[in-house]
């Protein structure tokens, strides 16, 4: 075997592995956007703690030729957006109230290190929960983030475990 046949057969193993990596079950599109397979990936995401939300995260998938061009076979860039919609009737669970919120999705962006992510933070002032897309890393962590909200102002809400007294109480 030549050494470029073996550095392609690498190249596919790796980018056959990265395709795995995601949670490609909720993807409800795909396209490619260049000659070199890259494609833009929109999937739906439904947050497990609070029934009636469904956010669509899309991001950026590179393709095999633009990874063998670029000789960065293990990532893909930390680019991503979110929209947050009500999508049914709001009932929310045991969710954390504190300023950091907490990660309700994870989604690998590297062989190893690299995810994006999704977080919720509740907003007790607006009434109003928040979920923001970024790039987490042990080291280098990206700046580039999106950010949706979605309102309960005027919604009838139902807390599960009597968390309505805590949020009249953070208001």
């Amino acid at each position: 075997m030549t050494r470029f046949s073996g550095l392609l057969a690498a190249g596919l193993f790796l980018t056959l592995s990265l395709a795995g990596c995601g949670g490609g079950e909720d993807e409800v599109g795909e396209f490619k956007n260049d000659w070199l397979g890259n494609e833009i990936k929109v999937e739906a995401l439904k947050d497990p703690k609070v029934e009636g939300v469904t956010c669509h995260l899309s991001h950026f998938d590179r393709g095999f030729w633009d990874r063998v061009s670029k000789g960065n076979w293990f990532e893909d860039p930390s680019n991503a957006s979110i929209a947050c919609r009500q999508t049914g009737p709001l009932v929310i669970g045991d969710i954390d109230m504190g300023k950091a919120g907490e990660r309700v999705f994870d989604q690998k962006a590297s062989l190893i290190f690299k995810v994006i992510s999704v977080r919720r933070i509740y907003d007790p002032v607006n009434d109003t929960l928040l979920y923001v897309a970024y790039s987490r890393k042990p080291v280098d962590g990206s700046a580039k983030m999106a950010i949706s909200t979605v309102t309960m102002y005027g919604q009838d809400v139902q807390w599960l475990e009597g968390r309505a007294g805590a949020v009249a109480a953070a208001q």
